[in-house]
């Protein structure tokens, strides 16, 4: 008896053992309540990704280009910038308008007029002040939006052109720019509305993201695989992370421990320690990896990856699952 009942109870073991992976995956979907929303460059909308169920569609943002968004802290309202059609620093059309759309109802109920051409491109929401913040390229400045009445209600100067990429620090004392062309970061009083330092980087920079504690902002040199590191207390260049391709788009975990890169020349997502600063691993995601957005209970990545978006489990590694998006994936926001 003592044998056969050893028997069943390793038999269970072994059961209980083949299940846990079954178990935590239904966890990690069970927790996926939610909606991604994706701005599709090329196809000039965003898309609606449910998380659980429900089917995905489209709402048409206008007939040129939008490239980011931002969400109203309760998720109900989506802020997409009308960049134009052309790249950062080159040619062709400068958008001045930023279309406003329901979540719930997938509709257009609004837009934003900056009054002339300024190429808007990330806008970042201001839970301090309830505030919307939108890179204005062309006017070298930040344009700060009520969102409720949709009137522009200020500027925060960058003094550098290219202004492309904004974060701010979750506190909401602080904002940074990351410059493109000029190769530096703007930092800015967000109180005073005024820039307190403009600090060099490299000759080309792209895309910025603010560590957890708000002690380190991570902006990617574009001449060579590193990833600079700002120290915020100083605001000076405070050392490199070595990667092993030019990075592009950046995302820390809520824990703070992690930092994700896309590596858009070897389409990987690179896995940075920042206890040690050093890459511990890279995931093969789709092609041209840009932007990364972690989901607020990190145990997800998302990375939008030309017309898909690779779903990145934050515990084992692995992509989850390829969403289908549309063309020219970029701007990424989750709608709870």
């Amino acid at each position: 008896m003592k044998i056969a009942s050893s028997s069943r109870l390793l038999t269970l073991i072994a059961c209980l053992a083949m299940m846990q992976p079954l178990w935590a995956q239904a966890h990690t979907e069970a927790s996926a309540h939610g909606t991604l929303l994706v701005v599709n460059q090329a196809d000039h909308n965003v898309s609606f990704l449910p998380a659980s169920s429900g089917a995905a569609s489209a709402v048409d943002v206008g007939g040129i280009t939008g490239h980011e968004l931002a969400l109203t802290p309760d998720g109900r309202t989506a802020f997409i910038p009308i960049y134009g059609n052309s790249g950062v620093g080159k040619p062709g059309t400068d958008g001045q308008t930023m279309t406003v759309v329901s979540v719930p109802s997938h509709k257009v109920i609004g837009s934003v007029d900056f009054g002339h051409p300024v190429r808007p491109h990330c806008a970042i929401f201001d839970k301090k002040r309830n505030l919307l913040y939108v890179t204005t390229e062309l006017d070298k400045a930040i344009t700060v939006i009520d969102p409720k009445s949709l009137k522009i209600v200020g500027t925060i100067p960058t003094g550098q052109e290219q202004s492309h990429m904004l974060t701010i620090s979750h506190d909401g004392r602080f904002g940074y720019t990351a410059n493109v062309g000029p190769g530096t970061v703007s930092v800015l009083d967000l109180n005073t509305r005024k820039t307190v330092k403009i600090i060099p980087i490299s000759a080309q920079t792209q895309r910025i993201s603010i560590s957890a504690d708000d002690r380190k902002v991570f902006t990617a040199d574009q001449t060579k695989p590193q990833l600079a590191v700002i120290d915020t207390a100083t605001n000076t260049l405070q050392s490199w992370i070595p990667l092993p391709e030019i990075a592009y788009g950046t995302a820390p975990t809520p824990d703070g421990h992690w930092l994700l890169a896309a590596l858009r020349p070897t389409n990987q997502v690179a896995v940075i320690d920042l206890k040690t600063m050093k890459v511990t691993t890279t995931i093969d995601v789709p092609k041209t990896p840009t932007e990364i957005l972690i989901r607020p209970d990190g145990k997800a990545a998302y990375v939008s990856c030309g017309g898909k978006v690779a779903v990145i489990d934050l515990a084992t590694w692995k992509v989850q699952s390829i969403l289908q998006a549309g063309a020219g994936a970029d701007g990424l926001a989750w709608a709870q």
